[in-house]
């Protein structure tokens, strides 16, 4: 038996509602680990167009391996920001006629940086990824949160704004963990390794 292909758009037989990201991402600007899936029924393969909005770069949506996306996640871009710094919000130029003549003033918008997220890490459902949020390998943000800054390396995250709701391990643990990086591993190592990433103690991980 082989390792599942990383590969494969739909990887679990009978389903198409789930995707592999990496396969399906066109954008320069979006980089998308192995084995990282999103899931909806109806919508699964326009993950792209769907679910990263406004962007129009140079930032970047990076994706760690292993990751698991519920149905509507949703990533803003920095591209929804609106210029603050007058009297009003409203992106006047975008309307054209003789108001396209001040497209500069879109150029200074608000900036946020590159939006990432680690590795395996879970996503609940209609989750909002804000602009320049920073998401730590093996956290968990629950289905509805809104994610607007740092999330640390295994923590659970709920609400609007995101708050830590508790830390899935202790710090020597998660220390551990973040030594291991189980998901750097090869293939053939992942597999021969199933039972302890899955279920094994934290403590006593594979030589």
């Amino acid at each position: 038996m082989a390792p599942p292909d990383p590969h494969t758009l739909h990887p679990v037989a009978g389903q198409p509602r789930v995707v592999l990201l990496k396969p399906l991402i066109d954008s320069p600007l979006v980089e998308i680990g192995e084995f990282t899936y999103y899931d909806d029924p109806e919508f699964a393969a326009e993950f792209e167009s769907r679910n990263i909005l406004y962007h129009y770069g140079p930032e970047r949506l990076v994706i760690g391996r292993f990751c698991s996306l519920a149905t509507d996640v949703r990533f803003i871009m920095n591209g929804a920001n609106h210029r603050m710094s007058g009297p009003s919000t409203f992106p006047f130029p975008i309307m054209g006629g003789d108001w396209a003549e001040h497209v500069d003033l879109l150029h200074d918008l608000p900036q946020s940086g590159d939006t990432v997220v680690g590795n395996d890490v879970w996503i609940g459902r209609s989750a909002l990824i804000m602009p320049g949020a920073h998401i730590g390998d093996g956290s968990i943000v629950a289905a509805g949160s809104v994610v607007t800054g740092a999330v640390p390396p295994y923590s659970i995250v709920a609400g609007n704004p995101a708050r830590i709701v508790r830390r899935r391990f202790d710090d020597d643990q998660i220390d551990r963990l973040l030594q291991v990086r189980w998901w750097d591993w090869s293939l053939d190592r992942i597999t021969d390794n199933i039972d302890w990433i899955m279920a094994g103690a934290v403590e006593d991980p594979p030589t």
